[in-house]
């Protein structure tokens, strides 16, 4: 039983449903180059639909920093939007006001309307009182569906729910219940993989994972810094020496609560983001750099997911995106794909690039759960309070 309401809470039958929906998508000459993030959002949309709701899209794009801005307009996702809806989408110039108002009055039960970029006006960001209740005007029913907004106390993402019925949609939903498997209430072994370029990005992350899992894997450009700070030579390697004392403190946490951290033991090393040779984690020469975990590496952590039953992905292993420094992350992602396949492993990954290093691998379609939240998914991790997910909760 979920903590939070949900659509199987609320008739929509007949409603005006305020949906706060993610379209912060990537765009090229007007186009959608990912609808990534548009297709999480179709099961809340088609349900609404389908049973008779007026569905009211809002959403916010890019930083117009409270004013209109014409390229921060939300009018061009139109045409994409009613393609993968199967049916038109109308919009409105505004999101509150008159032209909100004659969009909203003009629809019949099941159709769908997006209201221009909430952001237009600065008390979204303030999460103004008023401008919340302007918002509500528009509707008789708060669906949150963006917890990649969720981070953020916004009039849309928060505001709102002072003023009216809030559950979660059907995205957020799912988000909110991969996130209790992966760290609310998990089945153990628990083991996190941590990767990405700076230690100084990751601290609060890193200082409540060593308190929730039984085993921390430390990748990327952040593990040279730990290895840095126990005294081995990291090369010429990305290396944050001034936070030497931070990770021989994490690694004392760690200790302190049983968590098992996981450094490399062998490393891929190059000169340049070319020809490259692995040693020992102690023997990377000084005018070469690690760009990835070695064989002995990989095959240690396949073998702590093979005995774990959860896992919690932030980060690549090591420089994914140039060949051949991307066999740790698609060797490890494939191992915890094929545990979660075979019904033996929840695993949740994202945030940063691990969704574009997960596809990279071809694993995120067996993953449990992928999630396209950036900082909402980091902040979660982080142990913090989401505002946007506190306001659902019963």
């Amino acid at each position: 039983m979920p903590s939070f309401k949900t659509l199987d809470d609320v008739e929509v039958s007949g409603k005006r449903v305020l949906v706060r929906v993610d379209l912060n998508v990537p765009m090229a000459e007007g186009q959608v180059t990912d609808a990534t993030r548009i297709l999480r959002i179709l099961p809340t949309i088609g349900e609404i639909s389908e049973k008779g709701g007026k569905v009211i899209l809002l959403a916010h794009f890019g930083r117009p920093n409270c004013q209109i801005n014409p390229e921060m307009s939300l009018a061009p996702m139109i045409t994409t939007l009613s393609d993968m809806i199967g049916k038109p989408v109308s919009f409105s110039t505004d999101c509150i006001g008159p032209m909100a108002e004659a969009a909203i009055s003009a629809m019949h039960d099941g159709d769908v309307t997006l209201l221009e970029n909430t952001r237009f006006h600065a008390g979204e960001e303030k999460n103004d009182d008023i401008f919340a209740a302007e918002l509500a005007k528009n509707g008789d029913l708060f669906v949150s569906d963006a917890f990649s907004a969720s981070h953020r106390a916004h009039a849309s993402t928060e505001g709102l729910a002072r003023h009216m019925e809030a559950v979660a949609g059907r995205t957020m939903q799912a988000e909110l219940e991969a996130l209790e498997a992966g760290l609310g209430d998990p089945e153990r072994p628990v083991i996190a993989i941590v990767g990405g370029a700076k230690v100084s990005t990751k601290l609060d992350l890193l200082s409540n994972l060593v308190t929730k899992v039984d085993r921390l894997v430390i990748g990327g450009g952040m593990a040279n810094t730990f290895l840095a700070a126990q005294g081995i030579d990291v090369g010429k390697s990305l290396c944050e020496h001034d936070l030497g004392e931070t990770a021989l403190n994490i690694l004392a946490k760690a200790e302190q609560d049983d968590c098992e951290i996981i450094l490399p033991t062998d490393v891929v090393v190059s000169a340049e983001f070319a020809a490259n040779e692995t040693v020992a984690n102690d023997a990377c020469p000084k005018d070469k750099m690690i760009l990835d975990a070695g064989a002995a590496s990989v095959a240690n952590i396949i073998s702590k997911i093979e005995t774990s039953k959860t896992l919690i992905w932030n980060g690549p292993l090591g420089a994914f995106e140039i060949e051949p420094f991307d066999i740790a992350t698609v060797l490890v992602a494939k191992a915890a794909a094929k545990q979660t396949r075979e019904g033996n492993l929840i695993s949740v990954g994202g945030g940063g690039d691990t969704v574009a290093a997960l596809n990279h691998a071809n694993a995120s379609k067996d993953f449990t759960y992928v999630s396209t939240a950036g900082g909402a998914f980091l902040e979660w991790m982080e142990g913090k309070d989401l505002p946007g997910v506190s306001v659902l909760k019963k």
